[in-house]
Order: structure tokens, then sequence, then C-alpha cells
């Protein structure tokens, strides 16, 4: 199957069809209430994740039933060019706490390229998207991010989980980026990826995700035009564990001075 325009419109309508029926199971559990497990990694998990997996499954499979499928909840199924990334609840720890900081994330992925995804973040009000050449779109408007070129008085970054980087030589680099910055903060999970993508803040760190966590966000970023790679300089794909994303001149800036840690 090509990659046509017509073909990866019609996939991205199915995936925002699959979110919605994420949306309704989210909200019932959100509103109603409902038990929390602690997985193997200490993560929570509830009965909302796996029920918006098997949602969001359902309305894929009916229209892609020869494509893979690999989610949060059930691991990889299926043997195809296609991927299909699913986390049906991604910031599980503010769904339980209740607050509104979680997503529902689907992408799909074609020969290890990310191609298309969609943000759902039903109870903060937004939902963005993108497809290759599309364009980035949030709640119906296209977005495209700053021209942030330095580090000065304007500079905003955002960092989301950076464990791991604090351990690293690296962060004194960070440091030093800080310093030469107006505005820090850690929005984290899909919040700072849409401000990205929209211009509101102009570079996003990570150290400790995993493809889940941002595979369509990578599309919609890049589709707004900015530059997003792991730490090291390395396009997104499925062993992924850190994410540098801003737009071409910050993020190469940012980019050089890591490297040179």
């Amino acid at each position: 199957m090509s990659l046509t325009d017509a073909f990866l419109d019609h996939a991205l309508g199915v995936a925002r069809d699959a979110a919605q029926a994420a949306t309704a199971v989210i909200r019932h559990y959100y509103r109603e209430g409902f038990a929390v497990e602690i997985k193997a990694d200490q993560t929570p998990v509830t009965i909302a994740d796996r029920e918006a997996e098997a949602a969001i499954k359902r309305v894929l499979r009916a229209a892609f039933p020869e494509h893979a499928y690999y989610g949060e909840e059930e691991g990889r199924e299926g043997n195809s060019e296609f991927l299909w990334l699913i986390d049906p609840i991604d910031g599980t720890k503010s769904f339980v706490r209740h607050y509104p900081f979680f997503s529902t994330q689907i992408a799909l992925m074609h020969r290890d390229e990310l191609v298309l995804g969609v943000s759902s973040a039903s109870e903060y009000g937004e939902l963005a998207w993108a497809r290759r050449g599309g364009g980035a779109w949030l709640n119906g408007e296209r977005i495209a991010v700053s021209a942030a070129s330095d580090f000065d008085a304007q500079t905003a970054i955002s960092f989301g989980n950076v464990k791991t980087l604090s351990r690293d030589p690296r962060w004194q680099v960070l440091a030093q980026m800080i310093q030469r910055s107006g505005r820090t903060r850690g929005y984290g999970d899909f919040l700072h990826y849409h401000l990205l993508a929209r211009g509101c803040i102009d570079l996003l760190i990570e150290s400790d995700v995993n493809i889940l966590d941002f595979a369509p966000l990578a599309v919609i970023l890049r589709e707004a035009g900015a530059i997003v790679t792991d730490l090291e300089g390395r396009a997104p794909g499925l062993a992924s564990t850190s994410v540098l994303a801003g737009p071409p001149a910050l993020h190469a800036k940012a980019l050089a001075e890591f490297a040179g840690a």
C-alpha cells in the first residue's frame, strides 16, 4: 500500500475517531471513579487504560485489519510494515490523582517512519493532529513553532522527565542553557509538546521516555516546523528513550552543546 495523501488523510481520520472512542471511556471513569493497580515497573494502571486501548483498537482494526499494533497495555501484536503505536492514557499518574494533564496518544509508523499522529487531551480541552506533509493542527487551527534561534532573555525551555540526565555530564550543559534563557518550566507530558508546536515555548527536553509517550507528538512537532531527535541527535524510533525538540536553529545549537559535554 502506497503512502498517498489520500491514504494518510483517511488513516488520520480513523485515528481521530479512535481517539474519540477512547475519550468516551476515559471520561466515564474520570467522573465515576476506578480502582488503581501497580504494575511490575511500579507505575499505575487502571481499567480505564485497558478499556480505552481496546476501544482504540476496535476502531483501527475495523479499518486496517492487516496492520500491526503496539499498545501500552497489551504490547505488540501482528506483523506488518504498518505499525500503530497506542498509549491510551499517557499520564496515568495525573489521571489517578484527578488533574487533567493526561492524553491519548495514537501514531502510525510505516517502515520505521512516523507518518501521522493524534494527541487527544480530552479533559484539558486540546486535540492536536498531523500527518506527513499536511501541517500541524490544534483544535482546528494550523500551528507552527517559534523562530527562536539562540538562548537569550526571550527563550523558554520546558523539561519533562530528566532523572537520567541529572546523573549525566550534560546536566551542567543544561544548567548553562538555563542561565542564558529567560524562562524555564516543567510542563511535561503532552502539554509542553503542544506548547512547543504552537510557538509558546522554544525548547523541550526529556531524558526518560519511551516511544509510546511521544510518537504522535513527534509528527505534530515535525509538521509544525520543529526538529525532533533524541539527546544524541537520532531520529525518533522504537528504541528512543529521550527527546530534544525545538525550532531548527535552536535545536542545532542545543544538540551541539550537549555533544560537547
